[in-house]
């Protein structure tokens, strides 16, 4: 099949590539010059393992393509997939001024039927919206459908979970749309035999929105189990475990640390929030989700301030600024509320990540960056860690030591074993354990 994916950014370029991986000829259309330029010659505008390599094959082979035309996208595919951004707007709304303006491009340059497929995270009801906006600037009397087919995918694991999904769930309220997307994801429905779930536009819509607000819920609920474990000596760790293994709850979001953050759960808990409100209810368990997660890393950085007492002049060596390990994603990474906090403060900060450096730059380009965990140490008086990547695990403990000026660790992660760090002299500080 011919597909067209508006939108390069996570979720467009790894939907493209995969689609194209699948068999499909695929064009990925995006209004950056920039961005399309860097594709063409196969350099990524993001970092996610393994894209480049398909990418490039898929592009060598003939079935992937890039252009800044959405007149040609239009006339390229009969299945056009939007995946443009939907940033926070008024009061934490998204903002869909991106989705409407492809659905009006789209419409002025059909010749033919188009089906019309959201893939960004939007609203319920954006579906009749955009139906309203294509019919609107149709310039004859065409036929259409529009789509939901939210996305599923985390960064870091992007390829695998669009290879190996959960599930697949569409919105369609025509035979003709519901057969177009299950030919497409018949490919990878056969490989591992996922659920293909089909329903109408709203109940997709929400399934997005729901699934992530659970998730951050999830994440919330153990960080406050997490400030009661420190109050009443216990281990959140072992409590999580207790937790996980009830197979009505599971093990994965009962990480304790410093809170949830990129470009997802925060704006998509927002948005959800706002729903709720445009349509009459009070969702008030997601406000308490977000003031958990504000106060969590208000309650860290109070234990930074109770070890050094005074920050000013005081040197915090900060180990990841990827809001998680494996990707190079900083929105609404945690880093982005420490740093500022600190600077602020007074603080010499030394900042570290294997590959975040760059995009947290253009934020703070006056900061020393440095080139392993251990450089970022030296002569500090604390060292905050803030992502979990492996390189802060396999750090030689006795090497850290001596780096630092003051072996005080704040683990935002609880990567260490308490024991252990405190029987080599460190000051060990985590999340939820006594």
């Amino acid at each position: 099949m011919n597909i067209t994916v508006v939108g390069t950014g996570y979720v467009g370029l790894v939907t493209g590539a995969c689609f194209s991986d699948w068999g499909h000829n695929v064009l990925c259309v995006d209004n950056d010059p920039r961005k399309i330029e860097m594709l063409k010659k196969l350099q990524m505008p993001i970092y996610e393992d393994g894209l480049e390599d398909v990418v490039s094959r898929n592009v060598s082979e003939g079935r992937l393509h890039f252009t800044e035309s959405i007149k040609e996208g239009t006339e390229f595919a009969e299945v056009i997939f939007i995946a443009v951004g939907t940033p926070p707007g008024y009061r934490g709304a998204a903002n869909l001024s991106y989705v409407e303006q492809v659905g009006r491009q789209v419409a002025e340059n059909m010749d033919g039927y188009r089906l019309l497929v959201e893939k960004s995270t939007v609203p319920v009801n954006t579906g009749e919206q955009l139906k309203r906006t294509v019919s609107k600037y149709l310039r004859s009397d065409i036929p259409f459908d529009v789509a939901s087919n939210p996305e599923f995918l985390k960064e870091g694991t992007a390829l695998e979970d669009a290879n190996q999904p959960d599930r697949i769930v569409v919105g369609v309220d025509s035979e003709r749309a519901g057969k177009l997307l299950r030919d497409i994801y018949e490919p990878v429905i056969k490989k591992t035999g996922c659920a293909f779930l089909q329903m109408n536009i709203a109940s997709a819509e929400l399934t997005k929105h729901a699934s992530n607000s659970f998730l951050a819920m999830k994440i919330s609920f153990i960080n406050a189990v997490s400030r009661v474990c420190e109050l009443a000596g216990a281990d959140i760790q072992e409590v999580a475990r207790g937790m996980g293994l009830d197979a009505r709850i599971g093990p994965k979001f009962l990480n304790a640390g410093v809170g949830y953050g990129g470009s997802c759960f925060p704006k998509d808990v927002d948005a959800f929030v706002q729903i709720g409100d445009h349509l009459g209810y009070n969702f008030e368990l997601l406000k308490e989700v977000q003031r958990i997660n504000k106060t969590q890393r208000e309650h860290i950085m109070q234990k930074i301030q109770h070890e050094l007492w005074v920050i000013q002049d005081k040197t915090v060596a900060v180990l990841g600024l990827a809001f998680k390990p494996g990707t190079d994603d900083v929105r609404e990474s945690p880093s982005l509320y420490f740093v500022p906090q600190l600077m602020e403060a007074g603080a010499n900060l030394r900042l570290w990540d294997p590959v975040a450096e760059e995009k947290f730059a253009e934020l703070y380009p006056d900061q020393t960056y440095c080139k392993t965990p251990l450089e970022t140490a030296k002569g500090a008086d604390l060292l905050l860690i803030l992502t979990d990547w492996p390189e802060i695990r396999s750090i030689d403990l006795d090497e850290l030591k001596s780096a630092m000026n003051c072996p005080v660790v704040i683990d935002g992660r609880n990567i260490f074993n308490p024991k252990e760090i405190r029987d080599k002299g460190f000051t060990y500080i985590s999340v939820g354990r006594a």
